[in-house]
């Protein structure tokens, strides 16, 4: 499978604002990195996004995450590794991920409610907007996964 084309080149403004829209996020410190992290590879993991979840996983290593917890997170319902506050940011990821058709339940929203403020479920929120839109560009271009690793320092995550 090639690439088709390279996003950040055709539309570097569109690019770079979209790509700021996360840095806001990660800046503003609302949502923990870890449980960003877990967001990621979730919704990347649904859109089958593999230069996303490459990445994602690779950066959640980098800032610690456990090796088992990155296998668990497909299976985060079964698993015990999981916080009550990271099981709703997940089950929120997938609610908004794949809407359904009635849109989202109360008992998924009582859930995410129970666990964050309003502006966390807010920025949360957000989260999951920029991870699904960074995986429908990825997957419409199918984009390598591992080709920016030396640019975004991915390499010292030591996965190969």
């Amino acid at each position: 499978m090639t690439q088709r084309l390279n996003a950040a080149e055709y539309a570097p403004e569109l690019f770079k604002k979209y790509a700021e829209t996360g840095a806001l996020l990660l800046k503003s410190g609302a949502i923990d990195k870890t449980i960003l992290g877990l967001v990621e590879i979730r919704a990347s993991q649904m859109n089958g996004c593999g230069f996303c979840l490459d990445m994602h996983v690779k950066q959640a290593k980098i800032h610690g995450e456990r090796e088992l917890r990155l296998h668990h997170v497909a299976i985060w319902r079964e698993s015990t590794l999981f916080s009550p506050r990271e099981r709703a940011a997940l089950a929120w990821t997938e609610v908004l991920t794949r809407l359904p058709e009635d849109g989202v339940p109360d008992a998924v929203y009582e859930s995410v409610r129970a666990q964050f403020s309003e502006k966390e479920i807010t920025e949360l929120s957000f989260a999951v907007m920029v991870i699904n839109g960074w995986n429908r560009l990825n997957v419409a271009f199918r984009t390598t996964p591992g080709l920016f690793d030396k640019m975004f320092g991915l390499d010292k995550a030591n996965l190969s």
